[in-house]
């Protein structure tokens, strides 16, 4: 039988359907809702940039709507996600605690991330600061004074934190409760008393096939060479990986309209694929999607499916900044339209739209002005803001929306 054929806009769909961007939902979120997130997602992405919402609070409300931001903090508290290395730092369900395992082991393949010769180094530190996390339990790196002052990043660490980091990412510790957003570390033996490496561990090679069909299931429709990056993983062979998929019966190409190279469906989303075929399913959400969302985080996946080239400034010096410090890209039923600089003046309870841009060609009738005001009133409100004051906008947005809106009623 000759592969599915699809549109466009029918991929894009299937792709915002897996990651939960189908619809908003029905009924107000639950702590359940966020863990069932996280775990469809796969990977919770933290960024402790908070112009706005820091980034991993920020994902979650796009998919659950307004919801109380610590019960974040309660889910990981509770053990139902820890926090390890995976497509950068992330929140990632404990049931998948099996699939990084391998790389807590083998700790000198983790970059900067781990330092051997530091650990060598200060080892007699190092077991007494174990020794008093047994005795005393779970501490952060406030509890330790610096010996100097902290100039210029990780290299300039006070020591205790350096020693914390490094026995994060060797697995001897784990991020056991967020306060402030701060880390507070416990010994592993202690969050995972049962776990055993002799009987639990997956080799490398097993467990990377797993977190491929993590992000296969997690992208819903796929090209192969995106599923690397999801993990961060190297030296995928595509044709081999291609060939075990479709023998396990975990995916079926799918020919995509206006995308020469071959797509790829994950089984999970068989069902929606003829209904988005037909046309009987399309993604309905409009809403403000953080830089480190899913959806966009890896920049040639959203510009191939999305058409829309993006990168976060903030790294950028503000000279040569085209859209602003942290621009958030604005989905629309089931496209990415646009995106907007904000920012939230927690004190004056004002988030401020400093500029917002339209993709070329996107046209702006009442509905999409309606959709991405609506949007930008429920993330407000979600902030605590009380008003909407908006700055550099295109002329049709300004004439129906003025120069803000209260959101007091």
């Amino acid at each position: 039988m000759p592969n599915p054929r699809i549109t466009l806009q029918a991929a894009r769909t299937l792709h915002l359907a897996a990651q939960q961007l189908q619809y908003p939902l029905k009924t107000l979120a639950t702590p359940d809702c966020l863990l069932s997130a996280i775990r469809r997602m796969a990977l919770l992405q933290i960024d402790t940039i908070s112009v706005v919402a820091r980034s991993p609070y920020l994902v979650l409300f796009s998919r659950l709507g307004e919801y109380p931001a610590e019960w974040l903090e309660s889910t990981l508290f509770e053990q139902k996600i820890f926090e390890y290395w995976a497509h950068e730092a992330c929140f990632i369900p404990i049931e998948d605690y099996r699939l990084l395992r391998h790389r807590m082991l083998d700790p000198d393949k983790m970059g900067w991330k781990f330092n051997q010769a530091w650990f060598d180094e200060h080892q007699t530190d190092i077991q007494a600061l174990l020794k008093h996390i047994s005795t005393n339990g779970p501490v952060r790196s406030a509890d330790f004074k610096a010996e100097k002052r902290a100039t210029s990043g990780w290299w300039d660490w006070k020591p205790h934190k350096k020693h914390l980091e490094t026995l994060f990412t060797r697995g001897d510790l784990m991020v056991v409760e967020r306060r402030n957003f701060h880390r507070v570390y416990d010994l592993r033996e202690n969050v995972l008393p049962q776990w055993d490496d002799a009987t639990h561990t997956l080799s490398k090679e097993e467990a990377e096939f797993e977190m491929l069909c993590r992000s296969a299931q997690a992208l819903g429709i796929f090209k192969i060479e995106w599923l690397a990056d999801y993990y961060r993983l190297k030296r995928v062979n595509a044709k081999k990986l291609t060939a075990r998929l479709l023998e396990a019966g975990l995916i079926t190409e799918v020919e995509v309209i206006g995308i020469e190279t071959p797509m790829y469906v994950h089984q999970s989303c068989f069902s929606l694929l003829n209904e988005t075929a037909s046309g009987k399913i399309i993604s309905t959400v409009t809403t403000l999607l953080s830089p480190f969302d899913p959806v966009v985080w890896d920049r040639k996946r959203a510009l191939e499916l999305f058409n829309f080239d993006y990168r976060i400034e903030c790294y950028t010096p503000e000279s040569k900044r085209k859209y602003g410090y942290f621009t958030l890209p604005i989905l629309n039923r089931g496209e990415i339209i646009g995106r907007t600089d904000a920012k939230m003046h927690r004190k004056e309870s004002i988030l401020e739209i400093k500029s917002l841009h339209l993709e070329k060609g996107g046209a702006v009738g009442s509905r999409r002005a309606k959709d991405v005001a609506d949007a930008i009133s429920r993330f407000a409100r979600w902030q605590g803001a009380s008003q909407v004051k908006l700055g550099n906008i295109p002329a049709e947005l300004a004439q129906l929306w003025g120069e803000g809106w209260s959101l007091i009623e």
